[in-house]
């Protein structure tokens, strides 16, 4: 198989559509066609398949993308050995929450600019079981998750992980109860996130050791949405320590346990020897 051809077709599931491949790779969309009509030709197996005026990878395209990832890494690696000055460069898409994508992405895209011009990353904003499912499905390189430590995230045998940082969390009340304890709180609405639950399950394990059990009113992803609520006594919810909330809002510390929230970067096995890819996580590790 011609390396060239493969990485046509790994762009195109990236992508979408070989005018969006004809342009990363500075060539033509019939060019794009043909390579990737010869590419099914030397497998034995049709790669594509109409998707109304578009088209798609098949089955067997899907999977062949995700050998090529593995390939082409090598290939890649094995250029880099013998030209230690050559210089990463291609797509990176990432997905991520929004602390981490503030926090740790755009940092670090501002030095990749610098030091790897060549590297372009694409931003999606994404709870955590979100990003899971794109990166399963070769939608995304990069994953930017968190957990709690009260409530573990369940990593997939593919998952690589490595560790960002961590935040204290606590309980976001009205400022006026900001000398309650956790269990003063049991007969209060609460507020969870929407897209993701490691937040309920670390609400509930705290509630269930002060001896309650929570009643979960609204479901919300924005923060600051949750102020508003908290300010207007619509229910209390677990908020970061030391993040600027609402005038109204006080984030009172828990401790015995507290609960910290921990930021991780999540590759898929094999993918990680990419130079762009590996260009972004190092930076990310340590930024």
């Amino acid at each position: 198989m011609d390396v060239r051809r493969l990485r046509m077709l790994l762009e195109l599931s990236r992508l979408g559509s070989m005018h969006e491949v004809a342009d990363a790779l500075g060539t033509t969309t019939s060019s794009v066609s043909q390579g990737i009509a010869a590419l099914a030709r030397d497998v034995g197996s049709p790669l594509l398949e109409p998707d109304g005026r578009r088209v798609r990878l098949t089955p067997a395209g899907r999977r062949l993308a995700d050998h090529a990832v593995t390939i082409l890494a090598a290939v890649e690696s094995a250029r880099l050995d013998l030209d230690p000055t050559a210089e990463p460069a291609g797509v990176v898409r990432v997905a991520g929450f929004a602390s981490a994508i503030r926090r740790s992405l755009l940092p670090a895209i501002d030095d990749l600019r610098t030091t790897h011009p060549g590297i372009e990353v694409r931003i999606h904003e994404y709870e955590p079981l979100e990003s899971f499912d794109l990166l399963a499905r070769d939608d995304v390189d990069l994953a930017l998750v968190y957990d709690y430590d009260l409530a573990p995230a369940e990593w997939r045998d593919d998952h690589v992980v490595a560790p960002l940082w961590e935040l204290e969390w606590g309980i976001g009340v009205p400022t006026r109860d900001r000398r309650l304890a956790l269990a003063d709180l049991a007969d209060r609405d609460w507020i969870v996130n929407s897209r993701h639950t490691a937040d309920e399950d670390a609400l509930r394990t705290l509630a269930s050791r002060a001896g309650f059990v929570p009643h979960v009113v609204h479901r919300i992803d924005s923060l600051e949405l949750v102020d508003d609520l908290v300010v207007a006594g619509r229910g209390v919810a677990l908020l970061p320590r030391g993040r600027a909330s609402r005038r109204g809002v006080s984030v009172v510390r828990l401790r015995d346990p507290e609960v910290r929230l921990r930021a991780f970067a999540v590759t898929r096995r094999g993918r990680g020897g990419w130079p762009p890819l590996r260009a972004v996580t190092d930076r990310l590790v340590t930024g």
